[in-house]
């Protein structure tokens, strides 16, 4: 297992992280997954001992059972080295200010989520979601309050755009809070739309790249095939709808390249799609999950597995996306003064 430090800080994570968004199975969440105690244990054994050391959740799994979960299984004392993340934003409640980046909110949140987990301290705690109500001022400065608190180590932002980041580094530089020193994100070879923007940020401004759902909740792993119904079992099957699939012909020639390169290799094509990323300059983790023992070994194959410049090209020039405006007026006018983190975006487009 490779460890990469997460974003500007001085903390090492495995290029593979556990998620446990398939603990508990309460609420919408039954549809990825209902493990319990003692097989998330299991799970949590198998992680822990193919070398990860970071362990993400959030409270809204479940409504919490993901936590319970995890202070069960690590019985109130984390082993040695073992990282926790959790995150908060959406509702918890039926009440007005049970939901949201509030500093009520967050403060009784982080509280909450301690107790679930039984632990001291959340070492990365993560805003879950964008709130457009609460000024931005109010969230950085409750979050760096916990940090000073001693109840968070680091704080980083989930599914926030381009222009949320940058605001919110701006508070943290003006006010001396904390600063994000990561962004988890969805980014997969079928979704690159990171690309434009939030792999850009993370490099000029120093922040860690976790990557949540990696397999496009099941779509890359070579299960689901072109001009077949989904697989019994699988979350397409139970009607779940993320990732948005907008070319459907695309997904099924990623798939295929997948398939292919996994046949040759003579591994999964979830590895070679975790690879991928894992190969990936901003990327520092992958989050994977699963129902079963065997889900949870495949994926964690992928830290081993190195593509060749072949293969990663083929993956690219099936998954390119286009280039949008500005881009394409930058690239077509600027190309000679491009920075290393506009190439995260026009690389490829530069090489035809």
């Amino acid at each position: 297992m490779e460890y990469r430090l997460l974003g500007r800080s001085g903390l090492k994570i495995s290029t593979v992280t556990m998620g446990t968004m398939t603990f508990g199975g309460v609420g919408w969440a039954k549809t990825v997954g209902d493990l319990g105690v003692q097989e998330a244990r299991r799970m949590v054994d198998i992680c822990l001992d193919a070398g990860v050391n970071l362990i993400d959740t959030a409270n809204v799994y479940s409504n919490g059972e993901s936590e319970r979960i995890i202070g069960e299984v690590l019985g109130g004392k984390r082993p040695d080295g073992v990282l926790l993340a959790t995150k908060a934003r959406f509702g918890m409640g039926d009440g007005p200010n049970d939901r949201g980046l509030s500093r009520y909110h967050l403060i009784r949140e982080c509280e909450a989520s301690l107790q679930r987990m039984k632990t001291d301290v959340i070492d990365l705690y993560q805003v879950h979601e964008w709130d457009g109500q609460t000024p931005l001022e109010e969230t950085m400065e409750a979050l760096d309050t916990l940090i000073r608190q001693g109840k968070v180590r680091y704080v980083g932002c989930s599914n926030y755009s381009g222009w949320h980041i940058m605001k919110a580094l701006g508070i943290a530089n003006e006010y001396k809070y904390q600063r994000f020193v990561s962004q988890q994100i969805h980014y997969t070879l079928e979704a690159r739309d990171a690309e434009y923007e939030l792999l850009p940020i993370s490099i000029d401004q120093g922040l860690g790249v976790l990557v949540w759902s990696p397999l496009a909740g099941g779509l890359l792993s070579g299960k689901h095939r072109r001009d077949a119904a989904a697989p019994e079992g699988t979350r397409q099957f139970a009607g779940w709808t993320e990732p948005p699939i907008r070319d459907e012909n695309r997904l099924w020639n990623i798939v295929e390249t997948l398939v292919a390169i996994g046949q040759e290799r003579g591994v999964s094509a979830a590895q070679v799609a975790l690879a991928w990323l894992i190969g990936r300059k901003a990327v520092t983790s992958v989050i994977i999950g699963g129902r079963t023992e065997a889900q949870f070994k495949d994926n964690l194959a992928a830290a081993e597995l190195k593509l060749s410049d072949d293969e990663r090209k083929r993956l690219d020039d099936v998954s390119v996306p286009p280039v949008i405006y500005p881009y394409w007026h930058q690239l077509n006018t600027a190309n000679e003064r491009l920075s290393e983190a506009d190439m995260e975006l026009f690389a490829p487009h530069l090489k035809k």
